[in-house]
């Protein structure tokens, strides 16, 4: 909220019985309401992931069993505590961080065969895996792919310390990576052999992030209108956008401040690092989100490096930003090219053989 207009709120809430005080007692209580409404955002972000929680076995719970399970990446790192108060508490940016995952894995598979895995990092500066994705994952499982969606330091849902995590291209990567690890060690059904990464928007850039870093830990990946360069981003974006990476419990500076740390944080100039892996990425010309300038920059850096990947780059797509997320007919067409990218590699059990395949098993009808 505006602070002129929490000043004014304040002056009338308080006109009489502080008339007479000074100016820095009247700005304290307005420091303590601001407080008072981030408290209350964060409470409500945790309500709606409850909420959101329960509806996935409405949505899924016919076709796969779902957990959320517990497991731990990276510590944050001592500037980072500190940034955060942990100054008063050095465990916290010393022991690994708890994070969050989701487990989707298909009712009718045989556990004593074996299955590829797909890691789903989902999208947003700060957001959350909730089931907007549903009919995604219902598509995934249908085919027999063992899902894994990451709920990475700085999702939403999980209060203001965890928010203030956030590591936008940096240690949230390798927790994603944790999150594949994880079901390889404890899921013998999950062949390790066949592991693959798919995500759309701030999800492309993490799966992107992860082929490059970890190029012998996945057999595959798409990124869909990915993030692909940030130092570009921060000069199309608001002040406000701009704001989310430059507080100081998160990158610290701006673009201009230090525009290595946002390239370091950014595909288009780590291209060189992608190795053997099949890569596929998808852009749409009137993504209004992830402008077409950046993925063409990724697009370059790749051909510049010699880089072996696919791509195609659509022209004016109905959805914008979603154009092959939606449930249009459209959509549905564009997402089974990136199924049969990603079949070719892994080889599901149950691939779609066309459209109406994938039209029963997202939406029960064909």
């Amino acid at each position: 909220m505006n602070r002129l207009l929490l000043l004014c709120l304040a002056c009338i809430m308080v006109s009489t019985t502080t008339f007479g005080q000074d100016t820095d007692k009247l700005l304290e209580r307005i420091d303590d309401l601001e407080n008072r409404i981030r408290s209350m955002r964060y409470s409500f972000q945790s309500l709606e992931k409850a909420i959101d929680d329960v509806a996935w076995f409405q949505k899924l719970g016919d076709h796969a069993y779902i957990d959320k399970v517990e497991l731990t990446g990276p510590p944050l790192g001592e500037r980072k505590g500190k940034a955060m108060g942990g100054s008063y508490n050095p465990t916290y940016y010393t022991n690994p961080l708890r994070i969050k995952t989701y487990v989707f894995i298909p009712k009718d598979i045989d556990p004593d065969k074996k299955y590829p895995l797909l890691v789903l990092p989902h999208g947003g500066v700060h957001s959350d895996f909730n089931t907007g994705y549903a009919h995604i994952v219902r598509e995934l499982v249908a085919q027999h792919y063992i899902v894994v969606a990451p709920e990475y330091r700085g999702s939403t849902g999980y209060g203001g310390r965890y928010y203030r995590s956030i590591d936008y291209g940096g240690l949230e990567v390798q927790d994603v990576k944790a999150c594949r690890d994880y079901m390889l060690d404890n899921y013998a059904m999950v062949d390790e052999d066949r592991v693959g990464i798919l995500g759309w928007s701030h999800g492309g850039l993490i799966t992107l992030m992860n082929i490059f870093q970890y190029p012998d830990e996945y057999q595959v990946a798409y990124a869909g209108v990915p993030v692909s360069d940030l130092i570009a981003r921060m000069g199309y974006k608001t002040d406000g956008y701009r704001r989310l990476y430059s507080v100081d419990y998160h990158i610290g500076k701006t673009a201009h401040e230090d525009p290595e740390e946002y390239m370091r944080r950014s595909p288009a100039w780590n291209a060189e690092k992608l190795q053997d892996t099949p890569l596929l990425i998808h852009t749409n010309t009137n993504d209004a989100d992830v402008g077409v300038l950046e993925v063409k920059h990724l697009i370059k850096a790749l051909q510049a490096a010699d880089k072996d990947f696919e791509y195609e780059i659509y022209e004016d797509q109905p959805g914008g930003h979603r154009f092959d997320r939606m449930d249009t007919q459209n959509a549905k067409k564009l997402r089974m090219k990136v199924y049969r990218f990603l079949a070719k590699e892994l080889n599901p059990d149950q691939p779609f053989s066309n459209l109406e395949a994938l039209q029963k098993a997202s939406y029960g009808f064909k």
